[in-house]
């Protein structure tokens, strides 16, 4: 082991991790430093020491990289959400798309000319946020979890989030230290309040208030409606949510509307969404609208198509691209999902959309089954990727094209070089940053048929 905890020594920060952090390679060890951008040289001071591996914190920045910015946010170093707000964007998105060539080509063993990342605003651009609360010796702290752990590091206001969530958290501060709210507490279960969670529907400016509790009523709900809807008449929706469980999961099953709309309005690639606690939605309206612009412009679609949406969700992608397809054919595994996909194809008259409940590979083999071949074949699996032998049956199926919509470049290119052994062969990759200020990135890959043939 080259090095000891506690061991000091300069260090010429390389590359990235792709969780974020600075990583050197002195004598061709790796030292991964957070914080670290490429080119800083710094002291580090080991804090963790593996056989393979030394993990340290910068004591003293020595030279700073080129690339290097003063973040703009307080509790940056401290809060486990943005890992580049200490580097200029153009560095961000440069080894953002870095991390897909490499992927590719490492895991996948593709040699596959990625486009640019397609950037975004780098503040405010959220529609969503869950606040852990907690006390503790410092007192009230609503925030973030520091990483790698469940400390909830205090934050007055997010630079991700929309103004009006600070506003919307001050409000609860007042509310909770007035009315002697109780605080949830991990460690015993007890404890009333663990969570608060808010929406903002960008297009028509309509913000829902969710106030995840470990009981079945919040003691004093008319005062803090009160508050929340006098300060903020943006605020159209407001609801507790029952979770009583010891678990990391934020949400319960049970939502109570305590005043205002069950659900708040968006509009999305001229779709009109309801959206309701527990749907799911892209956090990034703006960027999520050029990410499915993209996808349509990738797969060229004439109004002759059928369209097989697989992990459809809510039904958002394969429905903004209905009016260009003649038959829309959407699958995901959880009911409300499917629920919201319906009502959501009824609310904005697409007549020719139907939507099954099922996971993604049996429902592509019951549709192969009954003769129903798509021209067109989306995937947008969650991070984990595509189950084991859904490209084996998307194969079968023989679709002209297939898209894949992607969240985790590491498993994009293993689902990949999985399909290219079937035939498949990248068209084209355009990665579309979602997430900026994160280690995330989305990434689009149009496929397509080398051997028609081709089988297993």
């Amino acid at each position: 082991m080259p090095y000891q905890k506690n061991d000091e020594f300069q260090l010429q920060i390389d590359g990235y991790t792709a969780e974020g952090s600075g990583v050197g390679h002195p004598d061709g060890f790796a030292v991964f430093v957070p914080g670290g951008a490429k080119g800083d040289t710094v002291l580090c001071h080991v804090i963790k020491a593996k056989k393979n591996y030394a993990v340290a914190r910068i004591k003293e920045l020595l030279t700073p990289s080129p690339h290097r910015i003063e973040p703009d946010c307080p509790v940056f170093a401290r809060c486990g959400g943005c890992v580049y707000r200490h580097i200029t964007y153009e560095e961000e998105l440069r080894l953002k798309r870095q991390r897909v060539e490499d992927c590719f080509a490492r895991l996948g063993h593709l040699q596959i000319a990625v486009q640019p990342v397609i950037g975004g605003a780098r503040t405010r651009y959220r529609n969503k946020a869950q606040y852990p609360v907690s006390q503790d010796e410092n007192g009230l702290q609503i925030g973030f979890y520091a990483e790698r752990s469940h400390r909830v590091i205090d934050c007055k206001d997010c630079l991700l989030e929309p103004a009006e969530f600070a506003q919307i958290n001050d409000i609860f501060r007042i509310f909770i230290t007035k009315h002697h709210i109780s605080i949830y507490d991990e460690r015993t279960g007890k404890g009333l309040l663990r969570h608060i969670y808010l929406r903002k529907a960008f297009a028509t400016g309509e913000i829902m208030v969710t106030a995840v509790i470990n009981g079945e009523t919040l003691p004093h709900a008319d005062a803090l409606i009160d508050m929340l809807t006098k300060s903020i008449p943006a605020i159209k929706s407001i609801y507790s949510n029952t979770n009583p469980e010891k678990t990391n999961v934020v949400l319960g099953k049970t939502c109570r509307l305590v005043w205002g709309k069950g659900t708040i309005e968006d509009e999305l690639c001229g779709l009109r969404l309801q959206l309701h606690p527990l749907s799911f939605y892209q956090v990034n309206h703006d960027q999520t609208e050029l990410l499915y612009r993209k996808a349509a412009q990738m797969l060229g679609l004439t109004g002759e198509e059928t369209l097989l949406d697989l992990y459809c969700g809510a039904g958002t992608i394969g429905l903004s691209m209905a009016q260009q397809v003649k038959r829309l054919i959407g699958v995901e595994v959880v009911p409300e999902a499917i629920a919201s996909a319906k009502e959501n194809a009824r609310r904005n008259g697409i007549a020719h959309a139907e939507f099954l409940c099922a996971d993604a590979e049996t429902a592509a083999a019951q549709l192969q089954q009954a003769g129903i071949n798509p021209d067109v074949v989306i995937v947008d699996p969650p991070r984990k990727g595509c189950g084991a032998t859904l490209p084996q049956t998307i194969d079968r199926m023989n679709p002209k094209k297939l898209l894949y919509i992607s969240c985790d470049p590491a498993t994009l290119a293993r689902d990949c070089a999985a399909l290219a052994d079937l035939g498949w062969q990248i068209q084209s990759a355009a990665p579309i940053d979602l997430f900026p200020g994160t280690a995330h990135v989305e990434t689009v890959c149009l496929l397509s048929k080398l051997k028609k043939d081709k089988h297993i």
